[in-house]
């Protein structure tokens, strides 16, 4: 194996630690990089960076590579947290940390490694990278159950060529057994939630911050008004929790689910019975197309897609309005398509890339 200068991501958790290790181990030239990109309210109450950091520095001086912080957070705040503010207003449900790899991981981080004299970045992410006939395929991870390429579907030839994801090949549990056999303070470390910026702080309380509430009625499907809501924003297709109505005496007793949001007369629309026909969906139309390989997918062809993250691929149809516009086709009614959240296409094991649903229909 040729021995490359890499910088790796290391956030202070067990799996990028593990990822600087095992580059190590090959014989590369390691350089570690913790990126902040959150200021705001960083407190240790809800936002762990500066253990994270401590973590991230400690696990660096155990494997013997070098490790400085960067402080990406006018970058995120401009490319990424701006973007997800808009969304939560139009009253859809983005998907900030696709954004965040695209524009910050793979972007900004990319493009300071490489100033830093770096053939490539790698980090901790459950996926793989194969090169083939002169391009680059993203591929699932062995661990199915920790597959990360929904979130880098938006990454493109350059960004993937400069790529490197050590954990692909293995499972979650293989990679702690290595952290905790090599001494990694952090082997036994809980996953982080994600989005630094929210935490494990109240969703809403922490919207609420940035969005006014509005609050407006809940109704069924035939007008039945059976609740108030505090804001169309806050609330998110197939939502359970947080609606604050019961069953009532002429209802059938089952939970209620928000399936839909009336934008025009602020109005949120909720159904009982998570199997409700209003929260099924044969098909949707989706924007902001973006493919892995530069070229567009061959309509009408069958492929499989996942419309969140935890759901499972699902066969379906695509055909192709125009090259950022497609309409999707699933062989079986998929569950709380919403909005604003990212469909994402399979033709296997690769990853082809995606887009933002726009509309879920019938």
């Amino acid at each position: 194996m040729t021995r490359r200068c890499v910088v790796v991501g290391m956030s202070g958790g067990v799996d990028s630690s593990v990822t600087g290790l095992l580059l190590k181990q090959q014989g590369h030239e390691v350089i570690g990089l913790f990126m902040k990109n959150w200021e705001d309210d960083d407190d240790s109450e809800y936002c762990s960076s500066r253990q994270d950091l401590i973590d991230a520095v400690a696990v660096a001086d155990t494997i013997g590579i070098p490790i400085e912080a960067v402080n990406f957070s006018k970058e995120y705040k401009d490319r990424v947290f701006s973007y997800f503010l808009r969304e939560y207003e139009a009253g859809r449900t983005p998907n900030p940390d696709i954004l965040c790899n695209s524009e910050i991981k793979f972007k900004a981080f990319l493009d300071h490694a490489i100033r830093l004299g770096a053939d490539a970045i790698a980090t901790g992410h459950y996926a793989q990278v194969r090169e083939q006939n002169g391009g680059f395929q993203l591929l699932k991870a062995l661990d199915g159950s920790k597959d990360q390429s929904y979130f880098l579907h938006r990454l493109n030839q350059q960004q993937l060529s400069k790529a490197m994801f050590p954990l692909g090949q293995l499972l979650k549990s293989q990679v702690r057994d290595i952290a905790r056999e090599h001494n990694l303070s952090n082997h036994a470390k809980k996953d982080s939630t994600g989005i630094c910026f929210i935490g494990e702080r109240p969703f809403r309380e922490f919207l609420n911050r940035y969005l006014p509430t509005t609050p407006g009625d809940m109704l069924t499907p035939e007008g039945k008004i059976v609740g108030k809501h505090m804001g169309l924003s806050f609330y998110t297709i197939g939502q359970r929790q947080g609606l604050g109505i019961g069953g009532g005496k002429e209802s059938s007793g089952e939970p209620w689910f928000v399936s839909g949001k009336d934008m025009a007369h602020n109005r949120l629309i909720v159904v009982q019975g998570h199997d409700h026909p209003s929260l099924l969906s044969s098909h949707l139309s989706a924007i902001d197309m973006h493919w892995i390989s530069g070229n567009v997918a061959e309509t009408a062809r069958a492929y499989a897609a996942k419309t969140r993250y935890r759901q499972a691929n699902a066969p379906c149809r695509i055909k192709l309005r125009d090259p950022q516009h497609a309409s999707f086709t699933f062989d079986e009614a998929q569950w709380a398509v919403t909005p604003g959240q990212s469909v994402v296409v399979y033709d296997g094991e690769v990853c082809l890339g995606g887009g933002i649903i726009e509309q879920a229909l019938a």
